[in-house]
């Protein structure tokens, strides 16, 4: 019997493999109590997780720090994670299934605090204080089964349906929606799927619960027109798309509470992205500025 990542494998007859739960500890040794209790917020609030796709945790403390991202500064301070994947494809694989941006300094996977934790999975299958056990594959898939509507608007290619590649991650939700305008080469691109989210929620039913992943790819490259005389992309333009995304945020909150009466925010990076630090660029490499991802979650 050999122990792979925390759980005993025993190769069963005719080559299947049977977990045997271990339980986990902190290396601490001291249990953390949840910031939030996610039982009580599913069923409910609705659920908005909005995804700044690329955003570098540097970057986002500098804005936080100058004062000039007023709307998410409202909501508490940026905290310092793991990403999950070093490009969008297999980080949103993991946050999908429950596995959202971890804690910069966590040493063991029960340093974690899981907001969703998929049961059908290994970890001993006992779901965590705070966390809210899902069914299925995906976070989408046991909302659904609670009687959540599941949206997608997306903005990286990896989410525009225009491929076999880029249908796979709209295909988890009930409803998807992307059009060019929202785009990563289109300056207004936040402007334009807030305005649509605005739209659809005006025509929504009240009596719904609804979860929303909404891919902001305005930080994304191509960002250098968000800084004015710029004619390529920098750790500069980088935060001045942020500048951007933030007071689109505002209205898009604003909008939200006053169609839908409030919701639960998970706000988070996938991964972040190189101008040139140690000679890398951009992203889909493991560098410390990719690897690393602001983070946070609020009330709305």
């Amino acid at each position: 019997m050999e122990e792979v990542n925390g759980t005993k494998r025993n190769d069963a007859v005719g080559g299947t493999e049977q977990e045997v739960p271990v339980r986990l500890f902190s290396p601490s040794g001291v249990k953390r109590k949840p910031s939030v209790d996610m039982t009580q917020v599913v069923g409910t609030n609705d659920i908005l997780m909005i995804c700044l796709d690329t955003l570098r945790y540097d970057a986002a403390v500098q804005e936080e720090e100058a004062g000039n991202t007023p709307v998410l500064n409202q909501y508490g301070k940026w905290q310092k994670c793991q990403a999950p994947g070093n490009f969008t494809y297999p980080s949103h694989h993991a946050m999908f299934a429950g596995f959202l941006p971890c804690r910069h300094d966590a040493k063991n996977v029960a340093d974690r605090e899981l907001l969703f934790f998929p049961k059908a999975i290994g970890l001993g299958k006992k779901v965590p204080e705070g966390a809210y056990g899902f069914s299925g594959s995906t976070i989408m898939e046991g909302l659904e089964k609670e009687g959540y509507e599941t949206w997608c608007v997306g903005g990286v290619a990896f989410f525009d349906k225009r491929s076999d590649l880029g249908k796979v991650f709209p295909g988890y939700f009930q409803k998807s929606y992307w059009n060019p305008s929202f785009g990563c080469p289109v300056k207004e691109s936040t402007k334009n799927q807030v305005d649509f989210i605005l739209k659809k929620l005006s025509e929504a039913d009240p009596g719904k619960r609804i979860f929303l992943y909404l891919n902001v790819d305005a930080i994304h490259y191509p960002n250098y027109f968000y800084l004015e005389g710029a004619s390529g992309d920098s750790l500069a333009s980088h935060g001045a798309a942020l500048r951007y995304v933030d007071g689109e945020l505002g209205r898009f909150f604003e909008g939200w509470k006053k169609l839908r009466g409030g919701a639960f925010v998970i706000c988070c990076s996938d991964h972040g992205t190189c101008y040139g630090e140690d000679d890398c660029q951009f992203h889909g490499i493991n560098h410390p500025v990719v690897n690393t991802v602001p983070y946070k979650h609020f009330f709305i």
